[in-house]
């Protein structure tokens, strides 16, 4: 499993809750989803409803690529109505419905006509606990955005919202002015081609507690 090197930065005490952030410009993100995913770990993602704001440190991502190119994939085999807004511009919102009842939420990644996306996997309520609270019921608050369907319900975002351009209102999105030491491992529930070690395409911020279980055998990302 793949670790930060000597030279990579080390986040301050206090995690990924510490550290300046700043609100990037499109062109952050127009670079391969590998390469952005891991650039997205202790970023604040929120979203504003009629209810209010709720905002999420991420600590958990995962990186798909295109056609071709990645056969755990939406867009492995081309684009479809679903999968359109992967290969637009970056920085918009791709969401996803899965199993028949979660919403899943992606920052897509790259250049237009290329799909790329990065899935949000974990991460913890920063902002309008209370509000995610109630959304998410009985949960404890460290399960509140662990895992990607509980963080798209803790912040409210509805699947409606998919193509939204993540850097204007109601979204808002801030990175780390310098990236944190993360490690680095398969993919959770991709099976098949698109899974294992080959594509080692999940980052995670050691010890962060939004970060989900790994689960090998689950359905695949496609």
């Amino acid at each position: 499993m793949p670790k930060p090197g000597a030279s990579d930065p080390v986040p301050p005490p206090g995690g990924a809750a510490s550290g300046a952030r700043r609100a990037p410009s499109r062109a952050f993100f127009a670079r391969d989803s590998v390469e952005l995913a891991p650039l997205l770990l202790g970023a604040v993602l929120s979203y504003t409803s009629d209810a209010g704001r709720v905002a999420v440190r991420i600590s958990e991502v995962e990186a798909y690529r295109g056609v071709g190119e990645d056969p755990g994939s939406h867009a492995h085999r081309g684009m479809t109505g679903r999968t359109a807004v992967m290969f637009g511009a970056p920085a918009h919102l791709y969401a996803y419905f899965t199993y028949g009842m979660h919403t899943c939420l992606n920052v897509v990644a790259g250049v237009e006509g290329r799909a790329s996306a990065v899935l949000v996997r974990g991460g913890t309520v920063v902002e309008g606990l209370e509000l995610a609270r109630e959304r998410r019921g009985a949960a404890s608050d460290r399960d509140l955005a662990r895992g990607p369907a509980r963080l798209a319900v803790a912040l409210g975002v509805p699947l409606a919202a998919s193509g939204a351009d993540l850097l204007e209102s109601p979204f808002s999105l801030e990175v780390p002015t310098v990236p944190f030491a993360f490690e680095a491992g398969p993919r959770t529930g991709v099976s098949g081609a698109g899974g294992g070690a080959a594509y080692p395409w999940r980052f995670w911020l050691p010890g962060d507690p939004g970060v989900s279980p790994y689960r090998r055998h689950a359905k695949s990302h496609a």
